[in-house]
């Protein structure tokens, strides 16, 4: 019988790696909770989630890379800057062994959360009208 892991907070997530890959999932963490400190932490998807106004960005880990999940609008906003990664319509991957781009990491989410709250205004402007 298989039986699929399923994960309660993202500290549990995280805990299930070596810990050189927990510093970099923590450090991923602490970047996204900088840049928008009022998005909420979840599991989604068996993923460390953030949300705010809905998904924010999603993050796991693989064997040989970090996959970030910023939605499509957050990979085709930054199509320049993420040239050097394996992409695809709303996935980033970084690799383990070389250095993780926090900096770009922190855009992105600046990114997404203007665009959340955008959107979130723009419905609550519609329903008043």
């Amino acid at each position: 019988m298989n039986k699929k892991i399923t994960y309660g907070s993202i500290d549990e997530y995280i805990s299930t790696f070596a810990p050189e890959v927990q510093d970099i999932l923590q450090s991923i963490r602490q970047v996204i909770k900088e840049a928008a400190p009022d998005a909420k932490e979840k599991i989604s998807y068996q993923m460390p989630t953030f949300e705010l106004h809905g998904n924010l960005v999603h993050f796991a880990a693989f064997k040989h890379h970090i996959g970030f999940y910023p939605a499509p609008d957050g990979v085709e906003a930054f199509k320049e800057e993420i040239k050097p990664y394996h992409t695809s319509k709303g996935t980033i991957q970084f690799p383990i062994d070389k250095p993780i781009p926090y900096e770009l990491i922190r855009k992105i989410v600046l990114f997404r959360a203007a665009r959340n709250t955008e959107k979130a205004n723009s419905k609550k402007v519609k329903k008043k009208s």
